[in-house]
């Protein structure tokens, strides 16, 4: 059975120079990215991870340096990279004191991230970190068990109406989830009618569900 509904969430690059004035805006995409992506949860400390890898750029490369912000999923986990030009100029973890003025950014992407490393190839290098999620797929949802019960219920729904779910994922998989739960809830409404139950009644009561559900998250 395919994945009905998936969330897709596929990898992205953005080219910048690494200056500090360009910080607060890949801050803010990264945000609208992570919304879009369902890991809100996550934004705070991916914010932070893309701050400490720029600055780190800034400082031991250079200001102005061609680079690149890079974002994907790898496996369950967030992944940020930064691509910058030199491999000589290697992020080093130190034991920074509280007092220290610097020194404490690689630090503290190892105490935020589930891990990180460098990447090196002729001309460039990458660094990078991890965030763990709780998603049990990559393109998987995180609102939960009643998430997960839907998508299994539409995946059934799917094959027993004949939808043509494909074999791709995302667009096209959440507009065949959209039909699959749309006969759903009519198939539904006519077993209430037929069961002398109130369509529009129950109807009412799901909303006041779903919305109790959602101010509650």
């Amino acid at each position: 059975m395919d994945c009905m509904g998936c969330m897709p969430r596929r990898a992205w690059k953005l080219p910048f120079l690494a200056e500090a004035e360009e910080v607060a805006a890949l801050r803010r995409i990264l945000r609208l990215h992570l919304e879009r992506w369902g890991l809100q949860e996550l934004s705070e400390t991916a914010q932070l991870c893309v701050s400490e890898l720029v600055a780190n750029v800034i400082k031991h490369v250079g200001p102005g340096t061609p680079t690149t912000l890079a974002v994907s999923m790898s496996g369950t986990r967030l992944r940020i990279e930064v691509h910058d030009p030199d491999p000589r100029a290697l992020p080093t973890l130190t034991d920074a004191g509280a007092d220290a003025e610097s020194g404490r950014g690689m630090a503290l992407i190892d105490a935020i991230t589930d891990r990180w490393g460098v990447d090196l190839a002729p001309g460039r290098k990458t660094t990078w970190c991890e965030l763990r999620t709780c998603l049990k797929a990559a393109d998987g949802h995180t609102a939960g068990l009643r998430v997960d019960r839907a998508a299994n219920v539409l995946g059934f729904y799917a094959d027993v109406t004949n939808l043509p779910t494909g074999s791709k994922r995302g667009r096209v998989g959440t507009a065949v989830a959209e039909e699959a739960a749309i006969n759903v809830i009519a198939d539904l409404l006519h077993w209430l009618d037929a069961h002398g139950r109130d369509p529009d009644e129950v109807l009412e009561r799901a909303q006041t569900h779903f919305q109790a559900d959602a101010e509650a998250r």
